[in-house]
């Protein structure tokens, strides 16, 4: 897709996890619209492609960062729910503390005054 830079492999260790326990934040939702959000709030400059968004969703679910369950969609489908468990929220803390860390010191590396923000 056009204006999109960076293919899902290139990402960060741990980075799509992180955006899908974030995205949770607001509450339960299905992988597709999980995927959608991603992409909507990086301004389309990321894709989630089903092949890394569902063995990530199953990862977080199998550390108990993530439940589900199954329901109807927006279009009346059956669809499977997501919703951040209190340890994915104590996850998503350490994460995000780990991120801005790693994005600071990328940013001194880089000569950004005081590292990316």
């Amino acid at each position: 897709m056009p204006g999109k830079t960076q293919p899902q492999s290139e990402m960060l260790k741990g980075t799509l996890d992180m955006m899908i326990l974030r995205t949770l934040v607001g509450g339960d939702a299905h992988g597709h619209t999980i995927a959608k959000v991603i992409e909507h709030t990086s301004e389309n400059l990321l894709e989630v492609e089903q092949g890394s968004l569902y063995p990530a969703l199953h990862r977080l679910e199998d550390r108990k960062w993530v439940s589900s369950y199954w329901g109807a969609s927006e279009n009346n489908r059956k669809a499977k729910f997501y919703r951040l468990t209190a340890e994915g929220r104590k996850q998503l803390v350490r994460e995000t503390s780990r991120w801005r860390q790693m994005t600071r010191a990328i940013g001194l590396v880089m000569g950004e005054e005081g590292g990316a923000q």
